[in-house]
């Protein structure tokens, strides 16, 4: 008699499980095919024993006319470091974040992802496993459709409104990624806790982007992210990609039972509605209370944390 697959190994026949995280012991025990960090994960990691030594080369190769420059592209090197570290485990892709200080400047943007997959280059990585992670403002959507025609594929992060998911995939970014247990925390603390995962609105907001790309034959794919439990991952099953925390990578393992396909993959041939400009995206993410409070929180914690990495690394420069 056949023994039943758990629900990871169920989930990952049709959903690819990418880890949410920058700990090379997590990836390495949980096996995913991709992996994603942002600041938040690298100031833990840069915290662990096990980098010290990755720490200490990208001090020492750090560049710039100043100190503050030099701490920067400390942060950069450390960055690419854990990134190429991470694609020693994993088949397929890195996702590395631009500095979200500069979520709201698409020059300076596109200067700081070039720098990265410059980085990556020199240590022998070509683009085709690295993903450039940029907050999904207005500027870095445009930032993200000048890198995709250059052939640096991009992951929109910070996702929460459907007008961003819009100007994702009409901007030709390879990945988005909605944040599933953000919106669901916004709801949650106004006293909207979902009855079941169909009532989940971070589930429910994935299911309409998923349906309407698949529906318009957009190629972008959609990465659920940040999930508070696992019965929002099950409510995703048959979703392109979900980044997952090791934490609940190992619990889904530890679960048997069926997980049925969720969201259909099948693609439609609707015509595509007419381009989101400038003024129709920033007007119907103000209209969208929790999405514009969200996408600023998230922005200021990336920054906040990214200012914590470099004050530590500039107390060892």
């Amino acid at each position: 008699m056949l023994k039943m697959k758990n629900q990871l190994e169920q989930l990952r026949s049709m959903t690819t499980v990418v880890a949410d995280t920058g700990d090379i012991d997590a990836i390495a025990r949980v096996r995913p095919v991709d992996a994603t960090t942002n600041p938040s994960l690298l100031l833990k990691a840069a915290a662990l024993p096990a980098y010290d030594g990755l720490v200490r080369t990208a001090l020492e190769k750090a560049q710039g006319a100043t100190r503050e420059a030099r701490v920067a592209d400390a942060g950069d090197r450390l960055a690419v470091a854990i990134g190429c570290r991470i694609l020693e485990l994993v088949p397929g892709r890195v996702s590395t974040e631009v500095d979200a200080r500069l979520s709201f400047d698409t020059d300076a943007t596109l200067r700081k992802a070039e720098h990265i997959v410059a980085l990556y280059a020199d240590a022998g990585v070509t683009p085709d496993r690295i993903l450039i992670k940029i907050a999904s403002t207005w500027e870095g959507i445009q930032a993200a459709k000048r890198l995709e025609r250059d052939g640096i594929q991009t992951n929109l992060t910070l996702l929460f409104a459907f007008e961003q998911a819009v100007a994702a995939a009409e901007a030709g970014a390879f990945l988005i990624s909605p944040f599933v247990g953000r919106i669901y925390d916004w709801y949650k603390a106004r006293g909207e806790t979902p009855a079941t995962p169909d009532d989940d609105r971070g589930v429910q907001s994935v299911r309409r982007i998923h349906a309407w790309y698949k529906r318009h034959g957009y190629e972008t794919v959609v990465m659920g992210a940040s999930f508070r439990n696992i019965d929002q991952i099950r409510a995703l099953a048959g979703c392109d990609r979900l980044t997952i925390s090791p934490e609940l990578i190992e619990a889904l393992g530890a679960e048997s039972g069926d997980l049925p396909r969720a969201l259909a993959t099948s693609a439609g041939s609707d015509p595509r509605p007419a381009p989101l400009d400038e003024p129709a995206f920033r007007w119907g993410l103000n209209e969208d209370a929790m999405a514009t409070e969200k996408l600023a929180e998230g922005i200021r914690t990336f920054a906040a944390d990214q200012v914590r990495l470099e004050a530590a690394l500039a107390a060892r420069l």
